[in-house]
Parts: C-alpha cells; sequence; structure tokens
C-alpha cells in the first residue's frame, strides 16, 4: 500500500494557516507534500483531512459509491443556516430525489426565460452611472446578485415584503463572512441561546424573522397558483417526485435559503475577479469588447451566452479564482480506496478545485490569466472543475455560468471603466469564497453611447 503525506505541523497552527492565508497555504502544502496530503484541523481529536489534485485521484473519489460516504457529518457546519432538508445534507437516494426536483429549474427553457430578467436587473442597478461615477466593484455585484435571487429564485418583486427580505437578508449575509459571526457555526460550543443579546440568540431570532417572511410568501404564492410565473420557487412547488409528492413549505424554505447562501457571494465574488481581470489585461479587453460588438443589439440574451471569448474569460477566472477552493468534503464510513491509497472510516476525503487548476502537468503556466486556453483545449472534468463534479456538482452550475456572462457583457456594453489603483490585489477570504482585496475600486471613464437596442428600452 502506498503512503501519503501527514503535515507535521500542529494541529492548530494548520487551522490558524487555512483559515488567514487558505490560497497560500494549500499552494505551500502542495509544493512540500504533492498531489495528496493530510491536515488536521482545530485541535488533535480532528479526523485526518485528506485533499487530492491529480485528476484520477479526483476521478476515484467522485465514483466512491454514496452509501460509502457520510455527507451530513462532513458538512454539518451549514446545517444551522441552510436548514436540515437542504438537498446539502441529503444522502444516496433522497438526494438523488431532490436533484430531480430540482435540476428542470436551472435548465434548458426555464433557464431561457431568466435571461431578460438578469439584464434588466443589470441595467436598473447602472442606470445612473455618468462619467467619473466611482465604484466599488464586488459591492455592486452583491448588490446585483442579491437582485437576482430575489427576482428570478424566489420571484419577489417590489413590495413591503421584498424591501425587508432584502434588508434582512443583506444584513445576514454581510455578518456571516465576518470571522467572527462565522466562527458561531464552526464551534459547537459558542451555539447558546443566553438571551435576546447573546450572539447565538441574535442569530436565532434574526433567522426567525427571515424565515417569518419566506413561509409568508409561500403560503401566499400556494393561495394564488398562478401556472404562468417562472420564477424558481414556483417552479419546485409545482415540480413532484416519482411518488407524486410536492415539496413542503420546510422543504422550500431550506432549498431557497441554500441557493442564497450558496449563489451569493461566490458569484458576486467571481464577478469581481472578472472585472479585475479583464481591466488588468488591456489585451483581453481588447478582444472581448470586439466580440461584443458583433452582437446586433443587447435584448438577446442567448446570443450573448453564446459569445465564445466571453465564455472562455468566465471560464479563465473560474480555473484561477474557483467559486470554491473544495468539492464538498464527504467522511467515509467504510475503507475506499483512491489511487493505490486505503483510507478508512471517519477520513474526510476532500478534492482540492484550487490546487487542481493550478497544476502545471494541466497548464501550461498555470498562474498566467489566458482565457484562450478554453478555446484552444478542453479539461476533462476531473482537470477543470470550478463547481465541483460527480453526484455532488452544484446544481446551480449552469445558472452561474450564464449569470456570469450576462451581468459582464451588459456592463461593458455600456460602459467603459478604468481601475482607479493600478496595483495588484490578492486574494482574501470573505466568509466561504475568495475575493480580491479592496473590493477592486473603479471609475466610470465613459457612457456608451450605444446604436444597439437595450433591455430598458424594448
Amino acid at each position: 500500500m502506498k503512503k501519503f503525506n501527514n503535515l507535521r505541523t500542529p494541529a492548530l497552527l494548520q487551522t490558524l494557516q487555512l483559515i488567514a492565508k487558505p490560497t497560500k497555504t494549500l499552494e505551500n502544502y502542495a509544493a512540500k507534500y504533492g498531489d495528496i496530503f493530510t491536515v488536521r484541523v482545530m485541535g488533535l481529536k480532528s479526523p485526518p483531512i485528506v485533499f487530492f489534485s491529480h485528476p484520477q485521484a479526483i476521478s476515484d473519489c467522485f465514483a466512491i459509491p454514496a452509501q460509502k460516504l457520510d455527507f451530513k457529518k462532513a458538512t454539518h457546519v451549514f446545517k444551522p443556516l441552510f436548514g436540515e432538508n437542504s438537498i446539502v445534507f441529503q444522502e444516496a437516494r433522497s438526494h438523488q430525489q431532490q436533484r430531480q426536483l430540482l435540476l428542470p429549474a436551472f435548465h434548458g427553457d426555464n433557464l431561457k426565460s431568466y435571461g431578460q430578467a438578469i439584464c434588466q436587473i443589470t441595467e436598473e442597478v447602472t442606470q445612473n452611472w455618468t462619467s467619473g461615477t466611482d465604484i466599488c466593484i464586488h459591492n455592486l455585484m452583491s448588490n446585483i446578485t442579491l437582485e437576482i435571487i430575489l427576482k428570478v429564485v424566489f420571484g419577489i418583486t417590489h413590495s413591503t415584503r421584498y424591501q425587508e427580505l432584502k434588508e434582512k437578508l443583506s444584513s445576514l449575509l454581510e455578518d456571516v463572512t465576518k470571522p467572527w459571526y462565522s466562527s458561531l457555526f464552526f464551534f459547537p460550543l459558542l451555539q447558546q441561546d443566553l438571551g435576546a443579546w447573546s450572539p447565538w440568540g441574535i442569530f436565532l431570532k434574526r433567522r426567525e424573522r427571515i424565515d417569518k417572511l419566506i413561509y409568508a410568501e409561500i403560503s401566499e404564492r400556494r393561495s394564488q397558483n398562478d401556472a404562468m410565473r417562472t420564477d424558481i420557487l414556483s417552479m419546485l412547488m409545482s415540480a413532484h417526485d416519482v411518488n407524486g409528492q410536492q415539496m413542503t413549505d420546510e422543504e422550500l424554505r431550506d432549498q431557497l435559503v441554500s441557493l442564497l447562501l450558496l449563489g451569493y457571494e461566490t458569484t458576486s465574488g467571481v464577478l469581481a475577479w472578472i472585472f479585475y481581470l479583464i481591466h488588468s489585461h488591456p489585451e483581453v479587453k481588447h478582444r472581448l469588447m470586439q466580440e461584443l460588438n458583433t452582437l446586433d443589439d443587447l435584448t438577446n440574451p442567448e446570443a450573448i451566452t453564446q459569445l465564445p471569448y466571453l465564455t472562455a474569460l468566465c471560464q479563465e477566472t473560474l480555473r484561477i479564482h474557483p467559486i470554491a477552493l473544495i468539492c464538498t468534503p464527504r467522511m467515509v464510513k467504510d475503507r475506499v480506496e483512491i489511487m493505490g491509497h486505503e483510507f478508512t472510516s471517519e477520513t474526510v476525503l476532500v478534492p482540492c478545485i484550487y490546487l487542481a487548476h493550478r497544476r502545471s502537468e494541466t497548464y501550461a503556466e498555470p498562474e498566467q490569466f489566458r482565457p484562450e486556453r478554453f478555446l484552444k483545449q478542453k479539461f476533462s472534468p476531473y482537470e477543470y472543475l470550478p463547481f465541483g463534479g460527480g453526484y455532488r456538482g452544484c446544481i446551480g452550475a449552469t445558472f452561474s455560468m450564464y449569470e456570469l456572462k450576462l451581468v459582464t457583457a451588459i456592463i461593458l456594453s455600456h460602459f467603459e471603466l478604468s481601475l482607479t489603483d493600478k496595483r495588484p490585489v490578492h486574494p482574501v477570504r470573505r466568509g466561504i469564497t475568495i475575493v480580491p482585496s479592496g473590493g477592486v475600486k473603479m471609475v466610470v471613464t465613459k457612457k456608451a453611447k450605444l446604436k444597439k437596442q437595450t433591455i430598458l428600452s424594448t
């Protein structure tokens, strides 16, 4: 049996390194220990956590039968936020049934119906920009992605409930990204409701107020029974499983909140990287603008999302700065084998997206931003996996790519932007994702005088 490397650094120091400088720490571990290495975090009782970056190891990991793995234990920290009915915590048959209910809402004609809404939201958020307008790109993208989730996923438009939900969700989402607040979910001892002013008590009250608004929306939607609605909540409410059963209110709530938490900060972070990389690589921006100028108008989202260089640019951004550094962790129930290594019960397996995307054996000069590499070559799902893979791949992957391309194209077709700080940014942790330091400050240098139609003018 082959041996693999165990880090000798004390467990507490490993934890602090991964929290403070996750990308640099992973790079250092891979350089020193290779394709497979084991870490221990948060104390000596931590189970071994094994990271993989070799394509064959990732393929082997994805192929492990679901009954041999425990996903609940490996992802338990998210349960207070997502809820126990979330697809994140479902296993084997239950997980597959939920995927079958959720997938249609994110594909095919349903996906196409969201395109106009995404474009319109982007135009509405930016319509008051003029030459000289200062922008923090990350904040802007957070506003846009939250609007998209509320209107396209929840199907809630401007109303008192919409305003309340937007305010409460944005406040919660902002706090979840802060280390002091997120620590509540990683350390069960802190989850004590000691009254209205205790940290956990405040969280529970906040969650209760948000849930009340979500359940009110679900109840109202059920009473209306409007078959013409195309938002994702409506799609989920009308879906039936193989036994003809529909989702309960609790299941709908948990799926909505999961989609919100997994699709908000992650997508806005990638969009911030996209705008930084475009404007720090003039040759990339020039080629992209040439391609955007081939569009007859901006009222056809499908035409935008089919542009090859725009697609390659988003793919390359997700390679260098993936939405998440790792795939969903999975704990071994029974013995499994990966690339000749045997792993026993309680071992946590972690396919590492970030390291897989930086293998020089797969990507020539992996540190360089080169969108054209995706025009010249197709990579396997074990070499390029920005949304995870296998039966645990991100259910909203297609929707996310669709959103990235439309938001990018609409803004760049309306405005010329410039970075106000030419110094390179660096990756920093923000909750569960990695974003560019400083938020990417930009300024509008020119408002485009388009001959093309726009969504708002049609």
